[in-house]
């Protein structure tokens, strides 16, 4: 049987850019539990890429990887508004302070700019921060990019592969999944999303705390149809978020649910929020909700993604925790850790992360 050097567990976004990234360099497996890569997560972004998403602690992986988005041609440009009212008028000048320092491009706007930028906006919404960098991501263009880069570099995609037995001797792990297929690694990688501590108990690691959050997002038709050019618009307090697709508006109530790993699916009372929210933003009638859809969003303990070696299981490496920013970070998250497993320096693209913030043994 093939010994492979490192077994990817989950071929969403996370997986598939770790995968390519070590594939010159080593015999890289990739194994996906669904029918297709990118089912989950990956297949349900709501797609931009916005410097401040996540805290400051994630905005050095965000600006390493949107110079490799921008020259690969993954990014529209659409800018980004965290708007609020007058109350909101402390959050947001807190928001300016803590983010100042990151490389982060913003600025704060009053009432007249805030108008200009939002037709139909509603009088008591004041203030903003202004982020003109942000962008659209081509997440599917992305995530193919990933999955061919791998294939050529001779990375092995094992699709309806759930692993159900992970045991190692040696120095190799032996893995068997569902179906009863069996594969052998020197290295399992763990990058099964909302399934990263499921993934860890069965390999006989502790389980970081990672807990997969419900998002819910839908797609509305709009009177009158959003400008082509509207910003992301956000609410300083985390309440919504909204930007046009194609015509219409996607929006998201900024939902989140525990729940279990599982195929998510949304909520009644999540579609209900998020829709009596706009109304009490924009002057906009919604005429119809045309799709909605539901993703899971995982999240260690302190928010901050996963990246290191167990510090208690030999062979095993964590690459899991991205919440909602994982695709935005996606290139500059897995040179990093395509460097640590092959022992590699960092290169311009990494040298400005410090990648021990990242660690798992952080939890101890």
């Amino acid at each position: 049987m093939n010994v492979y050097d490192f077994a990817v567990i989950g071929a969403g976004m996370a997986g598939a850019s770790l995968a390519a990234e070590l594939a010159d360099d080593a015999r890289v497996l990739l194994l996906e539990a669904e029918d297709t890569p990118g089912y989950h997560a990956t297949g349900r972004s709501a797609a931009f890429w916005e410097e401040c998403y996540g805290g400051p602690e994630i905005v050095p992986l965000t600006l390493a990887s949107g110079v490799f988005l921008r020259e690969g041609g993954y990014l529209t440009p659409r800018g980004a508004l965290y708007v609020g009212r007058d109350e909101d008028a402390s959050a947001l000048d807190a928001f300016v302070d803590r983010f100042a320092p990151t490389g982060a491009t913003i600025q704060r706007l009053g009432r007249a700019q805030l108008a200009q930028k939002i037709p139909g906006l509603r009088s008591e919404w004041t203030g903003a921060v202004w982020e003109p960098a942000c962008a659209d991501i081509d997440v599917a263009g992305l995530h193919r990019h990933y999955l061919s880069l791998g294939r050529q570099c001779g990375v092995e995609l094992e699709t309806r592969a759930r692993v159900a037995l992970a045991q190692r001797a040696g120095d190799v792990w032996t893995m068997r999944t569902h179906s009863g297929q069996e594969y052998r690694a020197r290295t399992i990688v763990n990058a099964a999303g909302a399934w990263a501590d499921s993934m860890a108990q069965i390999a006989g690691a502790r389980p970081l705390g990672i807990r997969p959050l419900r998002r819910t997002v839908l797609q509305l038709r709009v009177d009158p149809a959003p400008p082509a050019d509207l910003p992301l618009v956000l609410d300083i307090g985390w309440q919504f978020y909204f930007k046009p697709e194609s015509g219409r508006l996607w929006l998201s109530p900024h939902d989140e649910e525990p729940s279990d790993p599982c195929d998510a699916a949304p909520e009644e009372l999540a579609v209900a929020t998020a829709i009596d929210r706009l109304q009490n933003v924009v002057d906009w009638r919604v005429e119809a909700v045309e799709h909605k859809w539901a993703g899971l969003r995982s999240f260690a303990p302190d928010r901050l993604p996963v990246y290191g070696a167990d510090p208690q299981i030999a062979g095993f490496f964590w690459f899991a925790g991205q919440g909602g920013f994982g695709i935005q970070t996606a290139p500059a998250a897995a040179r990093l850790a395509a460097q640590d497993l092959l022992g590699h320096e960092c290169d311009a693209m990494t040298q400005a992360i410090e990648g021990a913030i990242y660690s798992p043994a952080r939890f101890g």
